[in-house]
């Protein structure tokens, strides 16, 4: 059995019949406990409920599409991992999946062993252990524990994403040294994933939008032209 968080519930919207059967199918025998719904409105209620660890959603849904599911939970402030599926495969659907707040994005046709790897990854990613680093770490009028997971602005809490939450570590960890975009993507996902560095820069976006005095003209998160994003602590 993978080495994941034994029974997580996965939150499953797809109306794909077919689709629906091989990846809940897969999804058990990984040891997940799957929910499964066909539509956005019903996927939406069944996100909202206690205990879900992770949603996986299509984009191209009867009744309210993934987008708007998605923007809905992050409008509520709920920060469960968020993957999405979608046979939309331009730069542009991409960029607005992540801007919304989705962990990962990922293009139909895909792979099941591809799409379980990155539900084992976005899941340990949102799971890491609450006694890893007691510490609080401050970068301009931010505080984060890194053991809490926990971010406070001007002493009032931010809710980040998993995602988001391990972008900004991965700046913080480097002491203000400069870090490429592709060595954030490696740092986040690993040696391999078929992630874009446009990806980081739309997570770059999303951060300097919840701790920036200012999003456009940052402080903290630094774009170094050319280089890559450090930050200033």
């Amino acid at each position: 059995m993978a080495n994941h968080t034994p029974r997580a519930t996965v939150v499953l919207v797809e109306d794909d019949p077919s689709i629906t059967f091989g990846l809940r199918m897969n999804l058990e025998a990984e040891g997940f406990k799957v929910i499964v719904a066909d539509d956005g409105e019903t996927g939406l209620a069944a996100a909202r409920a206690p205990g879900v660890d992770l949603l996986i959603l299509d984009v191209m849904l009867p009744r309210l599409n993934g987008f708007e599911v998605l923007r809905q939970l992050r409008r509520e402030g709920r920060t469960l991992p968020i993957i999405v599926l979608s046979a939309r495969s331009s730069e542009i659907d991409k960029v607005m999946g992540l801007e919304l707040g989705a962990e990962d994005y990922v293009t139909k046709p895909f792979g099941l062993a591809e799409l379980l790897a990155r539900v084992r990854a976005t899941l340990r990613r949102a799971s890491i252990s609450t006694a890893k680093a007691p510490d609080l770490v401050r970068v301009g009028d931010v505080e984060i524990d890194e053991g809490t997971r926990q971010v406070r602005r001007d002493g009032q809490p931010v809710e980040l994403t998993a995602t988001e939450f391990d972008v900004l570590m991965a700046l913080v960890h480097a002491k203000g040294r400069v870090l490429s975009r592709e060595q954030i993507l490696e740092k986040i996902y690993g040696v391999g994933h078929h992630g874009t560095v446009r990806t980081i820069d739309n997570f770059l976006m999303q951060l300097r939008s919840k701790l920036e005095p200012d999003p456009q003209q940052p402080k903290f998160l630094v774009t170094v032209r050319g280089v890559g994003y450090r930050a200033v602590t």
